[in-house]
């Protein structure tokens, strides 16, 4: 028989796919076996119109036959069969696809769908095979008919005796080289590992033989191995059910299975769509956060299904970013798939399902913190950083869908409450939305910032991560209330009698506060009489844009560009320390040096930056304590 050459185009993409246009070899697997759930299905939709055809699902399966002996690996399907026809344009031309020409001449829209019979797929065999041998009987025939190729070279098809219609594939695996065993194709437990993680749902039997040890009959103590055949797919995917029919406890098993976590789901999303787009997904909201969660290596995304055939472990599309913590699966039967079913095309049945999954992971998050503040809270504790995250990212282009599920400490409930809760109880006289930032709230709760909004019984917001002062920046406002530091230069608040008479104590005590910011030089943009304090003898505030706070998180950068707040150091004019300052200023400028000094770098400490120089400070106390 004359050996047949492949078309030009077709013998280029054979090359390439030798040379692995696959990420994982493995895959070569997962392939073969849709190609023959495919041919299943094709009896299956004649089945139901061909009423001179019957169709017994128990007779209809996929068979894996490992021979380490004559390093061959078989796949058998009973599915549709090939005549030589279909051998001829199925496998001659590469992409060509009988599924899909088949599913064109067909009306019947019963939910199955057939995903490419014999495309490109079909040649990842030639990554682990040298000769690919596909022995086909076609339902109605009485012939059959023997395809084999060595690759690029070219294909001859024979006739060949063959008892049933079906098809097998018979690949001769290659021997291993310094650098790739394919030995592994060959292993029992390693073709079994593959079947379970690319094709557990397909929807026929996979069967193959596998190898037990057990107790010999009337023995204690010694062991026989017994060789057996075994379905090793699950078949049923639980997406696929009804969710009447689970249990809570079924979808905790599923977590597990997967391995999506050590943990339970605090929450999971089961979503059936069958639209213009549909597809099916079960997605969970983890209670705990993976320990690489904020590094390199953490990668986000769904396991993407097409048909119930694993196409991709994590599709990073279907997850924006500020949702990454989500674990789950997707399974469509619309999507586009490009030649190596692996990278998916970006086209707008996938944008629609990613569009959906955040509407309905943004209503499962509300809906928990709604119903169940416990829940919710735990929730947030492990992923509430990334939520922020994703309000400054892009330029705040996620706040408005975001801000809702935002969460801080407050002052006045001493635990954690929403922007809502915090705007709803403001008293008609509060302008701002106040904040106020530390390592933790009881840092915070002593700062003397605090004490003007605290003493006007306002509610004040305690910013502890490094994230939460560039959200609020980024967030502006909400419900039209602004965020406002209160470290603030102005704070808002209405000036009583006390303030009046700090003004006048301002123009009073000007030539003190000149001299303190020329002591001081470039370290502060100003000095002056605070309003804001009440017990406190000094703090810091700023100006501008950028906040002390906003100053640390981006001195510790690696790009550190230096930028630094405008800070204005605030006097306490009513305290026992500004009259000994006054006392100095009339008498003795080395002493008003030396409180200037001294009364700085407390308002450092204060904010926890670094002092500049800490044996100078130290000096400076003992001069004082002589």
């Amino acid at each position: 028989m004359t050996t047949k050459q492949f078309k030009a185009e077709s013998k280029r993409l054979l090359e390439m796919m030798v040379n692995s246009i696959y990420s994982q070899r493995e895959i070569f697997l997962r392939e073969l076996i849709s190609n023959s759930s495919d041919a299943i299905d094709k009896i299956y939709y004649k089945a139901l119109t061909d009423e001179a055809l019957s169709f017994d699902k128990d007779n209809y399966y996929i068979t894996v036959e490992a021979n380490k002996e004559t390093r061959t690996l078989k796949i058998s399907d009973t599915g549709i069969g090939m005549t030589k026809e279909d051998l001829e344009n199925n496998l001659g031309t590469i992409a060509q696809s009988g599924s899909l020409a088949f599913k064109s001449e067909t009306e019947l829209k019963d939910g199955h769908d057939i995903i490419g019979q014999f495309g490109v797929g079909f040649y990842s065999a030639f990554m682990v095979a040298d000769v690919v041998t596909v022995i086909s009987k076609a339902l109605g025939r009485e012939e059959a008919y023997k395809w084999e190729s060595k690759g690029a070279d070219g294909y001859e098809i024979v006739p060949i005796e063959k008892d049933s219609v079906g098809t097998e594939i018979i690949l001769s695996i290659k021997e291993n080289t310094e650098e790739d065993s394919y030995d592994e194709f060959l292993e029992e437990y390693r073709l079994q590992a593959i079947i379970k993680k690319y094709s557990d749902f397909i929807r026929y039997p996979i069967k193959m033989d596998v190898t037990n040890s057990q107790l010999k009959e009337g023995s204690e103590d010694e062991y026989e191995e017994v060789t057996e055949e075994q379905t090793i797919n699950s078949m049923v995917p639980i997406w696929r059910k009804n969710k009447s029919e689970l249990s809570d406890e079924d979808y905790e098993n599923f977590y597990a299975e997967k391995h999506y976590g050590f943990d339970k789901p605090l929450k999971h999303i089961h979503i059936s769509v069958d639209g213009t787009v549909r597809y099916n997904a079960i997605l969970f909201i983890p209670e705990n956060m993976p320990f690489n969660y904020y590094s390199k290596e953490y990668e986000k995304g769904l396991e993407l299904y097409s048909n119930g055939v694993l196409i991709m472990d994590k599709c990073a599309d279907l997850l924006p970013d500020y949702f990454s913590f989500v674990k789950g699966m997707v399974d469509s039967e619309d999507l586009s798939l490009n030649i190596s079913r692996e990278i998916l095309q970006h086209d707008r049945q996938l944008k629609v399902i990613a569009k959906n999954i955040q509407k309905k992971v943004k209503n499962e998050l509300k809906s928990l913190l709604k119903n169940d503040r416990e829940k919710y809270e735990a929730f947030y504790k492990s992923f509430g950083t990334q939520l922020k995250y994703g309000v400054y990212s892009e330029y705040g282009a996620h706040k408005e869908l975001l801000q809702d599920l935002l969460m801080f400490y407050s002052s006045k409930e001493k635990k954690m409450v929403t922007l809502d809760e915090y705007v709803s109880r403001m008293p008609e006289d509060q302008k701002y939305i106040y904040y106020a930032t530390g390592e933790s709230p009881e840092r915070i709760e002593k700062l003397p910032q605090t004490e003007l909004v605290l003493d006007k019984g306002f509610e004040i917001l305690y910013f502890t991560e490094d994230i939460d002062e560039f959200a609020a920046k980024m967030l502006m406002t909400y419900k039209e209330k602004e965020f406002k530091s209160v470290s603030s230069g102005d704070l808002g608040i209405e000036a009583d009698e006390a303030e009046t008479n700090t003004d006048e104590e301002k123009q009073e005590n000007k030539d003190l506060f000149e001299k303190m910011k020329e002591i001081l030089a470039d370290k502060v943009k100003d000095v002056r009489a605070s309003k804001r304090l009440k017990s406190h003898p000094v703090c810091l505030s700023t100006e501008g844009d950028v906040t002390i706070e906003m100053e640390k998180v981006l001195s510790a950068m690696p790009d550190n560009q230096n930028v630094k707040a405008d800070k204005v150091l605030e006097i306490n004019v009513n305290h026992d320390v500004f009259e000994s300052l006054k006392a100095a200023f009339d008498k003795d400028e080395e002493k008003v040096r030396l409180y200037t000094n001294l009364l700085y770098n407390q308002a450092l400490l204060i904010e926890g930056l670094e002092i500049q120089d800490p044996v100078e400070f130290t000096n400076d106390i003992c001069k004082v304590m002589a």
